[in-house]
Parts: structure tokens; sequence; C-alpha cells
């Protein structure tokens, strides 16, 4: 499973505050503590105000990047800030994301075609989440067709089926695991990515549903995921499933982990 660490993201407001106070030990205890519990990326998500967004961005990747070798995923809504952060960058990472929004993927695509870059893409377009599994198939298929033109590897992307908030859903998530089945079927080595705990928004007790659809998603595919790695419970469930899912031989990464404590403490 591949860990995307969420933890420095100025839209948390710990995090937002660090930011103010310019406070780089706090955030590179961030980084320390995520690479330490396994994460494979260290999001990093500015969410600042446009002007400042840019410095902001390079302040906290250099930061990290003093902190730990894990490699960086640079965090915009804004293709452009993405791009421009790539050069603070000291080895490849994640860009996250593109989407058929716009030209994002035109802007973003070019840019790491010849590179060992990785990119996050989320399944809309300029209309919206698609609303239907058979839109996102579409986003998705017009998606392949650019990484085609501009020969990216599969295995090189992170595709997000976009997942929504359970208690506005008519049918749980059986579209989005739908999707996810179908991606992987059609692109073997493609990556199926997304934030767990989107599907939790307004519900109570939302730890049990965000492991309840990791374990659901990891099951239909997906392989990659927005997470806190520090949530010791979450790890273990994780990599519990890819145990019990064949993915894991002899169960090594499993047992492993909890010799390492990086799921706490065995019970």
């Amino acid at each position: 499973m591949i860990i995307i660490g969420e933890k420095i993201n100025g839209a948390i407001p710990s995090v937002t505050e660090a930011i103010e106070k310019k406070d780089g030990e706090f955030i590179k205890e961030l980084a320390k503590s995520q690479a330490d519990a396994g994460a494979n990326f260290i999001d990093v998500c500015a969410s600042t105000d446009v002007a400042v967004e840019l410095e902001t961005m390079k302040w906290l990747i250099d930061l990290v990047q003093d902190t730990t070798d894990t490699p960086i995923a640079v965090d915009s809504p804004d293709a452009d800030i993405c791009a421009r952060s790539m050069a603070f960058c000291n080895k490849p990472g994640l860009i996250n994301s593109v989407s058929m929004e716009g030209n994002k993927i035109d802007m973003i695509f070019p840019l790491i075609a010849d590179t060992k870059w990785e990119c996050v893409a989320l399944l809309c377009d300029d209309t919206g989440i698609p609303k239907s599994g058979e839109h996102r198939l579409e986003v998705f298929a017009a998606i392949m067709e650019k990484a085609k033109e501009y020969k990216i590897d599969p295995s090189r992307l992170h595709i997000d089926p976009l997942v929504e908030m359970l208690c506005t859903s008519e049918d749980g998530i059986n579209t989005v695991l739908d999707v996810i089945r179908k991606i992987k079927t059609q692109y073997p080595t493609i990556h199926v990515t997304g934030g767990a705990s989107n599907i939790s928004f307004n519900l109570p007790a939302r730890k049990f549903v965000n492991q309840a659809f990791l374990v659901l998603a990891i099951g239909a595919g997906m392989d990659s995921a927005i997470i806190n790695p520090l949530h010791k419970h979450m790890m273990g469930l994780i990599y519990a499933t890819e145990a019990l899912m064949g993915n894991d031989e002899y169960c090594i990464e499993y047992i492993n982990g909890y010799r390492d404590g990086l799921y706490g403490p065995v019970k």
C-alpha cells in the first residue's frame, strides 16, 4: 500500500498556526513522524492566500527535505503552483493533483513526461464531479488518452475516483467500488488512491466508517491512500487487509510493522 501522509496541510488549524508563526520545528516533527510511520510520500499543501502560496510551499518543502528523504507530494488545486513547486524538490515525487478540468493536465503532463514524477488524477472535468460511474469512467478514458499522448506509463498515475460523503450517497460506495474494479481491470499497473476521511463527513464515530471504507476499497483494488499514517490502528488495518488478500507474503510486512511499533502494541 502506498501511503501519502496528509498531516502537512494548511487547512489543518495547528498547521495554519505553524505557518503563521513560522514554526519550522513543528513542521519538521510532522514530516519526521509521518516518515517514521511508513509514509511513502509526504503531502505538502499550503492552503494559504494565493499571493503567498508559492513562497509558503517553498518554506514547507525545504523544511520537510531538511528532515527526511521521503519524496514530496506537491499539493495544490492550482496546477501552476504544483508546476512551479516541482523546482523546490530535490528528487521526483508526486503531483497532487490534475483532472480534466481546464488545462491542468496539459500543463502538468508535459512537465513530468520524461521524468520519474508520479501524479494523482481526479475523475472530474469541467462539469464537476460526475454522479454516475459511467461518466467517471469516461473521464478516466480521457485522462488515459492524455497519458498516452505524453507517453506517461500508467504505473506513474494514481487515479482518484472521488469518494463523496456517505450520508448523501444513494448507493453507499458501490459506484466507487465498481469504478475502482474497472480501472484496475483495464490497467493492472495503475494506482488507485483517495482521501479515506472524505467518506465520513457529517457522521458520528467517523473512524469506523473510514476504516470500513478502506477495507472495502482495498478489496476492490485501491493500493494508494491519502491518510494520517500516525493513526496506528488505521495502518494496522491496512496491512492486515493486504495480508488477508495475499499481497503480503507470509505476512512479513504485517509482522514487521508490529515488531517495529508502527501499528501500536500487540494485544
